[in-house]
């Protein structure tokens, strides 16, 4: 079957302006009816929340958004759809010619909305496969952002998007949002940390190998001042990268009791709305 020629240009023009995209993030700043523009195509109605894959923890976590989320509630996510779409391969990665992380973990995409996805995107998956690709993607140092992305149903042409979650397994390296610092407050204030999640340094152990340094942050947070490791509270977001990355157990995520509700009940209607 031939595929459509509107997904062909949209995947070609995405792949072309990512190489663009820190460029195009700062205009932001600068105008404030191209900051209007983008928003309205590209992050309209996005609301983000990043909470850390490093707590292991078989309780849920709750937000409006959408969610940086233990891989024990993205697989209870995905045991609670049949509709599921595993991309054929990263957008991100392929289109930054990533070298660090695999190219071919793609985003998995659940609900509805994924039934209209292209074959030559993605295939219709079972919930096995969805599973066994959340641990590839573990396996390879990946995190995950869950929630319903505007630019997704933009690229690819699929609507509505109330019946669309996207699953990403991001590296630090080509993950979309390391745009975050160039964007202007409007637009990257959609991404906030998720409340009662702290990260913390201990100076002790710290053994200055600057590993947490090499853009592991996404979000400019981290820094090396006076021959210390400090974190901007304000830009850190909580993603727990940076604990991933230190060997040596200087860096600790810690969240309470807040922190812990229960996230299926929020996206209950997306299962459950008919198109």
């Amino acid at each position: 079957m031939r595929r459509p020629r509107f997904v062909d240009i949209s995947i070609f023009t995405l792949k072309y302006i990512f190489n663009w995209r820190f460029w195009i993030a700062e205009i932001t700043k600068k105008s404030n009816t191209y900051k209007k523009i983008i928003d309205k195509m590209l992050f309209e109605d996005d609301e983000i929340v990043v909470i850390p894959n490093t707590i292991n923890i078989n309780k849920k976590i709750e937000s409006s958004g959408s969610e940086f989320l233990p891989t024990a509630i993205i697989k209870e996510v995905i045991r609670r759809t049949d509709d599921i779409v595993i991309m054929n391969s990263c957008l991100c990665r392929s289109s930054n010619g990533c070298k660090d992380y695999p190219q071919d973990i793609g985003c998995i995409f659940l609900g509805p909305t994924s039934k209209k996805i292209p074959e030559h995107i993605g295939k219709k998956a079972t919930v096995e496969e969805a599973l066994a690709q959340v641990d590839k993607a573990d396996a390879a140092g990946l995190s995950h952002i869950i929630g319903r992305n505007k630019i997704d149903t933009v690229w690819m042409n699929v609507h509505p998007g109330e019946g669309l979650l996207t699953i990403c397994h991001c590296c630090p390296c080509c993950c979309l949002w390391k745009v975050y610092p160039n964007l202007d407050k409007d637009i990257s204030g959609k991404l906030e940390k998720l409340d009662g999640i702290s990260v913390k340094i201990n100076e002790e152990s710290c053994r200055l190998c600057k590993k947490c340094l090499n853009e592991i942050c996404m979000f400019q947070a981290i820094d090396l001042k006076d021959n210390k490791i400090t974190i901007d509270y304000d830009n850190c977001k909580g993603c727990g990268l940076c604990v991933n990355t230190c060997k040596f157990d200087a860096i600790t995520i810690d969240y309470d009791d807040k922190t812990i509700d229960n996230v299926i009940n929020r996206i209950d209607n997306l299962f459950e709305k008919e198109l």
